[in-house]
């Protein structure tokens, strides 16, 4: 009789854990990261993995911001660094130089079909909406997947990037310089 009392009592408390973990991921709608300065915000529906820096192997006649392809779990995945994407800058001499113990690889979600992972600067950790207190449009100048503004409660402006967009967009289709 006390073997079934137990039981029972590890199902109850196994749904109850069950039933907060979803209501938490309900409420968490974002990965925050920072990338050349400034802070993004991935939807986490569209994210996949986080990779630590690995070697990545150039691949010649590319755009700047195409940093070559970098072996991911069994797999090739292109690397692209988000800051020089979004802000159209210039590629660095040595990508190295960039790169710190906080750099981090964010694979797309599989579902998008494109296997690519950004560099970004570090991680900042999860983000929900009741974190910010405004919205607003993007800037004239920003690409298309970069969809919106959000600030604060600090006063900092957090761009929000739609990875479906950005995988679906022509300029981070065509690589070739």
């Amino acid at each position: 009789m006390s073997n079934r009392q137990s039981l029972k009592e590890l199902q109850e408390r196994l749904a109850q854990r069950l039933s907060a973990a979803r209501s938490e991921a309900v409420s968490v709608s974002w990965l925050a990261v920072e990338a050349g300065g400034q802070r993004y915000l991935f939807p986490l529906v569209q994210s996949g993995e986080i990779f630590s820096w690995t070697g990545v192997r150039s691949v010649p006649y590319t755009k700047p911001w195409y940093l070559g392809v970098a072996a991911l779990r069994g797999g090739l995945h292109g690397v692209v660094d988000l800051a020089q994407l979004v802000q159209k800058g210039a590629r660095s001499a040595v990508v190295s130089d960039r790169v710190t113990s906080e750099s981090r690889l964010v694979s797309l979600h599989g579902a998008l079909g494109v296997n690519a992972v950004l560099l970004v600067d570090r991680l900042l950790g999860l983000r929900q909406p009741a974190a910010f207190s405004r919205v607003g449009e993007p800037p004239e100048d920003a690409p298309p997947f970069v969809t919106r503004v959000l600030t604060d409660s600090d006063g900092r402006e957090w761009y929000e990037v739609d990875l479906q967009m950005l995988a679906g967009y022509p300029e981070f289709l065509a690589i070739a310089a």
